[in-house]
């Protein structure tokens, strides 16, 4: 299994970001310790982690409490250690993918979901104080062709992070 993780950190309005190492960790409090450390004093703490070009998990602290968990695919914890280490404990979101298969009619470029053969769990509305909708981000999660890497760029640029991520990609 492959993965990346990025952890997005916001102090003062100035987002950093750093590449986070889920080698032993035994569970989703150890992923939530190791974003805090990223930057103890940060105000918002945004995890992505993509794993083998199929699912994406997004989790976000805010002031280091408060852990919230997305994941695009709740198959995700059953096929890995990892996607049941993040997912194990994830409820189903309040929203359906079948609600959002049809982005709000204002927004045209927005990507549109045909019969998804996902099913998201968790917090879909855990970026919506940042731009992110939780319809946008099923709709994201459900679009066919979009990679977990596609959505976290997208995400990321929705949020203000996009450049700070992109360079960990790059390095």
């Amino acid at each position: 299994m492959s993965y990346f993780a990025a952890a997005a950190v916001r102090r003062k309005e100035k987002w950093s970001a750093a590449e986070l190492s889920l080698s032993g960790v035994s569970d989703v409090e150890d992923v939530a310790d190791r974003l805090r450390d990223v930057d103890p004093d940060a105000d918002l703490s945004v995890l992505f982690v993509e794993s083998d070009d199929a699912y994406l998990v997004i989790m976000r602290l805010d002031e280091g409490e408060d852990l919230r968990v997305f994941g695009s695919d709740s198959v995700f914890a059953a096929e890995s250690r990892l996607g049941a280490l993040l997912l194990g404990d994830v409820e189903a979101p309040a929203l359906d993918l079948d609600e959002a298969a049809e982005p709000p009619a204002a927004d045209e470029d927005a990507p549109r979901a045909v019969e998804p053969d996902v099913d998201p769990v968790g917090d879909a509305d855990l970026l919506t104080d940042l731009g992110v909708s939780s319809h946008q981000l099923l709709a994201l999660c459900a679009h066919e062709g979009m990679l977990p890497a596609d959505v976290t760029a997208q995400v990321s640029h929705s949020i203000g992070c996009a450049d700070e991520v992109d360079e960990l990609r790059d390095a």
